[in-house]
């Protein structure tokens, strides 16, 4: 599909199934800033781009990132609450994460060499740059594919969750740079919005299930598999 656009486009392939070498080979063969990380299943419209590419080249923030729209057409009424708890926290409007997409300008590339073999490459831009440092840009979007079922949200929460442990235990020097917590937001939301206990109670049966799983993968590297959403890719 890609070389369907001519020469306009390279196509770089390779053997190694490795979402970090993908990152690590596409940096080598870039020779241009700003420069943009998007995940294969993310829709990125060209005009979010240039706004992002832009705000880089103002030189105020070296990293930016879109606000992300969950794609929730078929999916059960317990995914639909849960990402519409995780809406109003502020992890989903602050920083990088969870839209598939971040860019880096020339400066903010320089910050590390290569993508170390971790699970979050977007956790581990994250922690690269304080929370002046990076911006959500609130005026474009990316559009994410929820998974479909309870089980699969789980599933892909799990990588998630074991992402950011690992990040926590690998670079516990950088992670002041993670900015804002959703604890204090979901008490405010659980004191405020009683209609929305139902949905609080499915946001805390996932967080902990994934926070379980994802402890028991962290402590047997014999468990550890790339787990994805296979129902959002249907079709």
């Amino acid at each position: 599909m890609a070389r369907l656009f001519g020469r306009g486009v390279r196509v770089i392939e390779t053997d190694v199934a490795s979402k970090v070498h993908a990152l690590n080979l596409g940096d080598q063969a870039a020779g241009g800033f700003p420069r943009f990380y998007v995940d294969a299943d993310v829709v990125l419209p060209l005009e979010a781009v240039r706004r992002m590419a832009a705000r880089l080249q103002e030189q105020r923030v070296l990293a930016v990132a879109p606000r992300f729209r969950m794609e929730l057409s078929g999916c059960s009424w317990a995914v639909r609450a849960f990402y519409d708890i995780n809406g109003r926290l502020p992890s989903s409007r602050e920083g990088i994460g969870g839209s598939g997409v971040y860019g880096l300008s020339e400066a903010g590339r320089r910050r590390f060499e290569r993508f170390p073999e971790l699970t979050a490459d977007d956790g581990f831009i994250r922690l690269q740059f304080t929370p002046a440092e990076r911006e959500t840009l609130h005026d474009c979007h990316s559009s994410v594919h929820a998974p479909k079922t309870l089980r699969e949200l789980i599933t892909i929460k799990t990588r998630s969750h074991y992402g950011t442990m690992q990040l926590r235990q690998h670079m516990p020097e950088l992670w002041r740079n993670v900015g804002g917590r959703n604890g204090p937001a979901l008490g405010r939301l659980a004191l405020r919005c009683p209609w929305l206990w139902p949905k609080l109670a499915v946001y805390g049966v996932v967080k902990s299930a994934t926070r379980f799983r994802a402890l028991r993968q962290l402590k047997n590297a014999s468990l550890i598999a790339w787990e994805r959403d296979e129902s959002s890719r249907r079709g």
